[in-house]
C-alpha cells in the first residue's frame, strides 16, 4: 500500500528531520513524500503543532498525525498539577501520591496582590511563616505555568524573597514597555527567555533535596535529572523509550540558600548550560560507567518511571477528557522529566511537548534515532504493516478510550 507523507520538523530541523526520515524509509519503504491524492489516501503529517491542520485531520480517518489536539492537562505545569491532586484523591495509593511534590498553583497579575493570591495555598503559607527565623528551611521552586525549557525558574524559603522574584519580573516588564514605546520592537522577552506579559499561572513545588550519584573518578558532585521519550499512539496506548538520559546540572551541588543567585548547581536543563560542559549528558544505563551506582539500582527507578508514567495518562483520561483527548488517528511524543530524591524515590517534574531533542548532542545523537525507529515501528500497523516487536518502546498502558 502506498503511504503519502508530509514531513516538515521545523524545530531543529537539520538535527532531527534525517534521523525521522530514515526510520520513515526503514519501516515504510513505500512512503511517497508528497500530500495524499485523495481524502482516502493513506497518508502521515509529521510537522509543527501550529502547522497541523487539526479540520481536515479530524475529518479524515486515514490521515495519522504526530500530535493531539487537546493535552493541556499533561503539559502545562498547573494544569498537570490539578490532573494529579484529582486522581490522588480519588485513588490515594496511586504511586503519584508520592511520586508528585507537595504543590501549589495560584495566578497573580501584579506583585502587590500577590498576599491575595496565595489566600488558599495553606501548605506553602504555613510553610514559609515556619522558615522564619529557622536555620534549616523548606524550600520552595517557583514554575512559571506557561514557561518551558527551565525559563523563569526561581528558588525561596520566605514569604519576603518570593515577592522580591514578583517585583523582580514587576520592574523588567515596565522596562519592556519602555522599550516598545521607544523604538516599536516587541522585547517582551527577557534574557532568561521569560514572556513577562504572559506571567500569570504559576506553580510553586517543594524543593526536593535530590539522590547525588558518587563519581569514580575525581569530579565535581551534581545534581541530574532523568529525560525519558514517553510515545502516546491513538486512544490510547503509552510506551516508555527506555533509551533515557541523564541531564546534569552544569555546577557543583550545593543546598540552596539566600544569598544564592547563580542557580547552575540546582538547573538540569542543558539549554539554559552556556558553553561546553563535558559530562551534561549521559544514556541513562551508562551511570554506572561513570558512578558508583549498581545496575540494580537503575531497575528498580525504572520500574518507577514506567509505573508513574502509566498513572500520568490514566490521571489525564480520568479527567473527563475535558484537557486530553485521545485521538485513534493521531500519536505524539513527550519529554518526561524525573528527579530522583535523596530518600531514593522518583518524582515527576513535569511533562513537555515537542522535547528539545538537539538538546541531547551529537555524541547520543543515535539515542534520538533509535527513538523515531521504535516511533515509526510502532504506528507502522496504522498504514497495514505489522508493529515491530522493539524492546526498546516498553508499553505500560494499554487502554480503551473512547472518543468524542
Amino acid at each position: 500500500m502506498e503511504v503519502y507523507a508530509q514531513i516538515d520538523y521545523t524545530d531543529d530541523k537539520d538535527y532531527v528531520e534525517p534521523l525521522l526520515l530514515s526510520a520513515l524509509h526503514n519501516h515504510l519503504p513505500s512512503i511517497l513524500l508528497q500530500p495524499p491524492p485523495t481524502s482516502t489516501s493513506k497518508s502521515l503529517t509529521w510537522t509543527s503543532y501550529e502547522s497541523l491542520d487539526f479540520p481536515a485531520l479530524l475529518s479524515s480517518p486515514t490521515s495519522l498525525f504526530n500530535a493531539y489536539i487537546i493535552r493541556k492537562a499533561l503539559i502545562r505545569k498547573h494544569y498537570l498539577l490539578t490532573t494529579l491532586q484529582n486522581y490522588t484523591t480519588k485513588y490515594p495509593h496511586s504511586i503519584l501520591k508520592k511520586a508528585a511534590p507537595v504543590s501549589v498553583a495560584f495566578e497573580v497579575d501584579y506583585a502587590e496582590f500577590l498576599d491575595e493570591a496565595l489566600v488558599e495555598a495553606y501548605e506553602l503559607l504555613e510553610s514559609l511563616e515556619k522558615n522564619e527565623g529557622c536555620a534549616e528551611k523548606e524550600w520552595w521552586i517557583l514554575k512559571p505555568g506557561m514557561s518551558d525549557r527551565g525559563a523563569g525558574i526561581r528558588l525561596f524559603s520566605t514569604m519576603e524573597e518570593l515577592q522580591a522574584i514578583f517585583e523582580e519580573w514587576e520592574e523588567d516588564s515596565d522596562e519592556e514597555d519602555e522599550d516598545a514605546r521607544s523604538d516599536g520592537e516587541d522585547k517582551e522577552k527577557k534574557g532568561d527567555g521569560i514572556i513577562t506579559s504572559r506571567l500569570r499561572h504559576f506553580v510553586a513545588q517543594t524543593y526536593i533535596p535530590p539522590v547525588l550519584l558518587p563519581p569514580k573518578s575525581p569530579s565535581s558532585t551534581r545534581k541530574f535529572h532523568i529525560r525519558t521519550y514517553v510515545l502516546a499512539y491513538s486512544a490510547l496506548k503509552i510506551y516508555v523509550y527506555k533509551n533515557m538520559l541523564a541531564l546534569f546540572a552544569a555546577k557543583e551541588y550545593t543546598p540552596p540558600s539566600p544569598t544564592e543567585q547563580d542557580l547552575s548547581a540546582h538547573l538540569t536543563n542543558t539549554c539554559l548550560q552556556s558553553g561546553i560542559h563535558d559530562g551534561s549528558v549521559i544514556p541513562f544505563w551508562k551511570l554506572p560507567n561513570s558512578f558508583d551506582v549498581p545496575e540494580e539500582q537503575l531497575e528498580k527507578w525504572y520500574a518507577q518511571i514506567r509505573e508513574i508514567t502509566s498513572e500520568v495518562f490514566k490521571a489525564a483520561v480520568s479527567g473527563g477528557r475535558i484537557h486530553f483527548q485521545p485521538l485513534p488517528n493521531a500519536f505524539e511524543i513527550f519529554g518526561f522529566d524525573f528527579l530522583i530524591g535523596e530518600d531514593g524515590d522518583v518524582r515527576i517534574l513535569e511533562v513537555n511537548a515537542f522535547p528539545d531533542f538537539k538538546q541531547t548532542g551529537e555524541e547520543e545523537k543515535e539515542l534520538v534515532a533509535g527513538l523515531f525507529d521504535g516511533v515509526v515501528g510502532v504506528i507502522k500497523p496504522f498504514f497495514g504493516g505489522e508493529e515491530v516487536v522493539d524492546e526498546r518502546m516498553d508499553k505500560v498502558l494499554d487502554m480503551q478510550v473512547g472518543v468524542f
